[in-house]
């Protein structure tokens, strides 16, 4: 059995991506590493270099700004590098999450096992979302708990829509079997500054370059974390590869003195409505989704 890791990025350093820790997350149980490499203004080409691993290959990559709608040059760009994966199985990690060792054996035991079943497309994760540090998380409506993140070599397999999740080119969804290893998803943890501008480089791959600029014309220049108070304290253990890149934190301050103007739309986890289906959901559900985000048929 063979096991591809893949993902794209660009411009993982100026955007506070740990890029490095993610891909090395990776690298013991992958026998290849595909990185489509944006055009990066950074230095993002030398972070991925100073793994120093054989197991991983670059390919550069011109980010079309006509593909700048609905995300849709996320969805290109991943399929392009799940398509030079030489694997049975193919694990896409994006340049913000990481996986913790204790869930290696866990993956490759669950390679192994459905390998043989044909009818098995992939493997779907759990999902920690962190908010503004490493000890704060989402576990809230709305934020989805779990995720495809290995596919089968399999090349009606396709990227579906921003890159989020996999379907079939004829639309039909993936039948997946849900393992008990989490994706540990840092794209919420950037000092305010940076999580802003990343907020802003985001919206315009989303809705366009002016469009972005005009969204953003009269917020604040740091992010708001909103009330930290309110959300709830991770107590289990991060990956060890995240360790250093962790102690870069500086921004708890910041954090500490929220500011007393939101200047932004309220995050689904913020709003009543959701706050309420997620006590329902953590209380009475064992976490379970009503009505939630699922884009596969488990098996």
């Amino acid at each position: 059995m063979k096991i591809s890791g893949f993902t794209m990025v660009r411009n993982a350093e100026k955007y506070y991506f740990p890029i490095k820790e993610s891909i090395a997350s990776l690298l013991p149980i992958v026998d290849e590493f595909i990185v489509a490499l944006g055009d990066s203004s950074d230095n993002t080409r030398k972070i991925i270099e100073s793994l120093n691993s054989p197991k991983v290959k670059i390919f550069d990559r011109v980010w079309s700004e006509s593909s700048f709608v609905e995300g849709k040059i996320f969805a290109e760009e991943t399929t392009f590098a799940l398509q030079q994966c030489t694997g049975d199985w193919c694990f896409y990690i994006q340049a913000d999450e990481v996986i913790h060792e204790k869930d290696l054996p866990i993956i490759q035991a669950a390679c192994n096992e459905f390998l043989p079943q044909k009818n098995i497309d992939g493997l779907l994760f759990n999902y920690y979302h962190f908010w503004g540090d490493y000890n704060h998380y989402l576990p809230f409506h709305g934020w989805y708990r779990n995720e495809i993140r290995i596919v089968r070599n399999n090349a009606e397999i396709v990227s579906y829509k921003d890159a989020q999740s996999f379907r079939k080119t004829n639309g039909e969804k993936l039948r997946v079997k849900a393992i008990e290893a989490h994706i540990y998803h840092y794209g919420w943890v950037r000092p305010p500054e940076v999580m802003q501008s990343k907020k802003k480089e985001q919206d315009s791959v989303y809705h366009g370059i002016e469009g972005s600029a005009a969204m953003h014309a009269k917020r604040l220049a740091n992010f708001n974390f909103g009330n930290m108070n309110k959300i709830p304290i991770f107590k289990n253990s991060h990956p060890k590869v995240m360790q250093e890149f962790m102690q870069k934190f500086y921004w708890k301050n910041e954090l500490d003195n929220p500011l007393t103007l939101l200047n932004r739309p309220k995050m689904k986890h913020e709003k009543l409505k959701y706050r309420f289906i997620s006590f329902l959901e953590n209380t009475f559900l064992n976490g379970r989704g009503i009505f939630g985000y699922s884009n596969w048929i488990k098996i």
